[in-house]
């Protein structure tokens, strides 16, 4: 069982940056950032696998970015030119084997979400 947990979000002006984490109680390989806005379905943001090729949803690419620290079982997500539209509670995610980057229900563990608000 690995636990998840995430930290950073938070409230600001549209065009800021967010610098989100997400903390491993274990050793992690294939992670994903996800994020659901309030009233509608969950969709996925960005994935690492444990070879560190990078994966992105269109809309935050080039804004965006993923990465990892496996020293510190730790997975980040750096949001830029952030827009209002990225209003979310967002997740992150761990898949143990293979998986399918922007399909949630083939990943094994969820961290419980931090808020991630853009004001205009």
């Amino acid at each position: 069982q690995v636990q998840l947990v995430e930290s950073g979000g938070g409230l600001v002006q549209a065009g800021g940056s967010l610098r989100l984490s997400c903390a491993a109680s274990g050793r992690t390989f294939n992670m994903g950032w996800f994020r659901q806005a309030a009233g509608k379905e969950r969709e996925f943001v960005a994935a690492i696998d444990w070879e560190r090729s990078t994966y992105y949803a269109v809309s935050v690419k080039g804004r965006f970015t993923i990465s990892r620290d496996d020293a510190k079982n730790t997975v980040y997500l750096q949001m830029n030119s952030l827009k209002p539209e990225d209003t979310a509670i967002y997740y992150c995610a761990s898949a143990r084997s293979r998986f399918s980057v922007g399909d949630g229900s083939t990943y094994d563990y969820w961290g419980q979400g931090t808020q991630v608000t853009v004001s205009s």
